[in-house]
């Protein structure tokens, strides 16, 4: 391992599988007085932009206030994540803690951002779609572990058995 440790950057999305992954790569991954880096990253996906094609008003126009509405929508949620990542990072003692907010495809930027910051390893949570969901959704974790130029580990949440326990 080198010197200045590890620089690990774990995906987080508003879905609880991220943070399990995120609260797994804690207690699996990250070690004590490692002098280790964790960077947490979201992706804001881009909102839908409706335009016309033939500019005689077929498609849809978005006043400047929602717009601002909308951006600031989609800030607060990028925030709201963020900080319940780091508190879920409370506890780490030696260990550097970034985060890092794009805007784009999450399955092009987490291996972008990656890449950018050389990072020594990839954890994020797969969400267990069904066969035909991910036909049309795509797996960000699938195109991350084909696509990423480092490690990759997708951290599964264990299905509920129907009570409320925690693992």
């Amino acid at each position: 391992m080198a010197e200045n440790g590890r620089k690990i950057l774990a995906a987080v999305d508003e879905g609880d599988e991220s943070m399990y992954a995120l609260t797994w790569c804690l207690k699996n991954v990250i070690s004590e007085n490692s002098k280790d880096t964790l960077i947490i990253c979201y992706v804001k996906r881009p909102r839908a932009v409706y335009t016309t094609m033939d500019g005689h008003g077929a498609g849809y126009m978005f006043s400047p206030d929602l717009m601002a509405t909308m951006e600031r929508y989609s800030n607060d949620v990028a925030q709201c994540v963020i900080d319940k990542a780091k508190r879920a990072c409370k506890d780490l003692n030696d260990v550097k803690l970034e985060t890092v907010v794009e805007l784009g495809d999450p399955r092009d930027m987490i291996c972008e951002v990656a890449e950018k910051l050389n990072v020594d390893l990839l954890v994020m949570g797969s969400h267990g779609y069904g066969l035909i969901k991910r036909a049309f959704l795509g797996s960000v974790s699938n195109h991350c572990a084909q696509n990423a130029k480092c490690p990759v580990l997708i951290v599964k949440k264990p299905k509920s058995n129907g009570g409320n326990g925690t693992h």
